[in-house]
């Protein structure tokens, strides 16, 4: 509109300008002086004027009627003068801005209003009706993936073959809708994906989509969210109108629990904008009809925070439970990662999946690429043992750092990781060595390695007795050789005393305290962490909580003490093979503790 004006105001200013013309300022003197101009006009250094009849014809101007000049500085009254005598009218008029520049300053801010109260009827518009708006800011923005477009299938997804068999269902649904419509079944409108980080949930909703040959509609929690109260809600019925328009089809939203959290409490901070927004996906969840076949995937590793309406049956009333892979199930994964890869003769996969207890499919999929990147710095056509034992040992323990030790640092952390090596292999229950290392990894000055023989998903006490001992072999080892101690076993009392609180407080391991459990906080379901720090006890009892712990743990460390003195021979050898070779594999320890004192060590096979 403003370039409209802008031309129109230039046009009729170029008509104006039609029947003049631009003089030198010696002719316009020179005009004077022969009486062919009737009126001038003085505007600063510029100067207009009007040709008389006779001046215009002798001059032989055509059309034109009037001029334009500019007149020097020092011309003045002279040039007052010059015109009085000659009889020409004289007119003065204050120095003006161009007419663009008067237009610029009289039209844009008006302009500018127009366009913002457009904005605001726009917004107001777009929270009615749901629309996108004309600026976009209400469209969903989603990712869709057409069916043909769409690679990933259940085979794809290795080990875990509890959640496909939840899922198969979903995707026979997808398939063919009018077979279970005519029996009256109906398909569950939600399906929540519950589990740790990196087990595959995303991967999941993009196998059912990839399976059933439908278009997959993908967003995460956080892009609802935006500065404007409504923006979210509008996202949300765009997303699932393009998702009935597409039917039938997959809406899949990751990491839900970012606008899914309880209403009306203050874990994570009150957020009218999430409210809103969690408000409309639940009426959305609501307004399915039982002809539109929309199946709505959500993924969170944060269950306990979710918001109980999105649980309730008719919304998101299926859970699919995602944990971190068994044995079999991380061979199957480590095949699928590697399977583009050219392993060498002595990979051997299930050996792998051995090793890599505790290992989600992430951790997986990083550590085939790992290898396979350690297999191109080192100039290999291939991947061998090496190339993944190596990566398996820089995503559990760290990167090497180039630490420069001196000789008394060294010898305390050879001591100190032999401490913990000697109780492992001492002990009955404890896991098998697999490695011990003085080299620096990550933010450790030395690792002691163990590898459980099988998957453990309950602990025994003993085995919990004999962690606990372990844990205490480093500092123990520094006081018995150095007869002091350092800061290196921060972390491990750490550990031992929140392994000790579980025990005491948690799994009814303490007689003073008996089968009860004392919750101090409510804990995470999969992270781990301590959310709140609730006690429902009185203070005497955590009192007793308090030195049952302490009791515990002074017994372990006591019963380790004994061990460590008791074949200190044992210890002194495994720490001066650490010195110098460095780093010990599991056979290697055993061969240097079966020779420093064969007869009293009980080996380990």
């Amino acid at each position: 509109m403003a370039f409209v004006i802008l031309v129109m105001f230039q046009y009729l200013e170029g008509t104006q300008h039609q029947a003049r013309v631009e003089l030198t300022y010696s002719d316009f003197l020179e005009a004077v002086d022969a009486g062919h101009v009737d009126e001038v006009t003085l505007r600063g250094q510029s100067l207009e004027g009007r040709f008389s009849d006779s001046g215009r014809l002798d001059l032989d101007l055509g059309e034109a009627e009037a001029f334009s000049t500019t007149r020097p500085d020092v011309e003045s009254e002279r040039l007052l003068e010059r015109l009085e005598s000659h009889g020409v009218r004289i007119a003065a008029r204050p120095t003006d801005p161009a007419l663009w520049q008067r237009l610029l300053a009289g039209v844009v801010p008006l302009l500018l209003m127009l366009a913002l109260l457009f904005w605001f009827w726009n917004r107001m518009q777009e929270r009615l009706t749901g629309g996108g708006g004309t600026f976009g800011m209400g469209r969903s923005r989603a990712r869709l993936v057409e069916p043909q477009q769409s690679k990933v299938k259940l085979a794809d997804v290795a080990g875990s073959e509890n959640a496909k068999r939840d899922i198969l269902e979903v995707i026979e649904f997808l398939k063919e809708p009018a077979r279970f419509q005519a029996l009256g079944a109906r398909i569950p409108r939600g399906i929540l994906m519950m589990g740790p980080p990196g087990t595959g949930k995303t991967l999941m909703a993009r196998a059912v989509a990839g399976e059933a040959g439908v278009p997959f509609f993908s967003i995460s929690g956080s892009e609802f969210i935006e500065m404007f109260v409504g923006v979210g809600a509008s996202r949300v019925r765009d997303l699932f109108r393009q998702a009935k328009e597409k039917a039938p089809s997959v809406v899949f939203i990751d990491e839900i629990d970012s606008i899914g959290r309880t209403r009306g409490t203050g874990v994570g901070g009150g957020h009218d904008e999430r409210e809103q927004t969690l408000n409309q996906i639940l009426a959305e969840l609501d307004g399915f009809e039982g002809h539109e076949s929309v199946v709505v995937l959500a993924a969170t590793n944060r269950p306990d925070v979710l918001d109980p309406a999105l649980l309730r049956p008719g919304r998101f009333d299926r859970k699919v439970t995602l944990e971190n892979p068994h044995r079999d199930a991380r061979e199957a994964i480590l095949k699928v990662h590697t399977r583009q890869m050219p392993l060498a003769a002595d990979v051997d996969l299930a050996r792998l999946a051995e090793i890599t207890i505790g290992f989600s499919g992430a951790d997986l999929a990083n550590l085939a690429n790992e290898a396979a990147l350690l297999a191109g710095r080192r100039g290999r056509a291939d991947l061998d043992w090496a190339c993944f034992v190596d990566a398996r040992d820089r995503v559990m323990l760290g990167e090497e750092r180039d630490l420069g030790l001196s000789e008394a640092q060294r010898r305390v952390v050879a001591f100190h990781e032999a401490g913990h090596a000697l109780l492992a292999h001492l002990l009955p229950h404890a896991d098998r060595l697999e490695k011990v290392t003085i080299l620096p990894r990550g933010r450790t000055l030395g690792v002691t390695a163990q590898v459980p023989d099988e998957e453990r998903v309950n602990y025994s006490e003993s085995w919990l007795h004999d962690r606990l001992t372990v844990m205490f072999g480093g500092r123990l080892a520094e006081s018995i050789v150095f007869g002091e101690l350092s800061s290196g076993a921060e972390n491990d009392l750490e550990q031992a005393t929140y392994l000790a609180r579980r025990m005491v407080a948690r799994w009814g391991m303490s007689e003073r305290i008996g089968p009860v459990a004392l919750s101090q906080g409510q804990e995470h379901a999969f992270l781990g962490r301590e959310m709140t720090q609730l006690r429902e006890h009185s203070e005497a009892t955590a009192g007793l909580v308090d030195e049952e712990i302490r009791r515990l743990l002074g017994e372990m460390e006591a019963r380790g003490r004994r061990l460590l003195e008791q074949h200190r021979v044992a210890l002194d050898a495994l720490a001066a093979a650490l010195e110098t070779r460095e780093t010990l594999e599991g056979d290697q320890i055993r061969e240097v503790l079966e020779a420093a004192d064969a007869a009293r060590l009980p080996v380990r096979a």
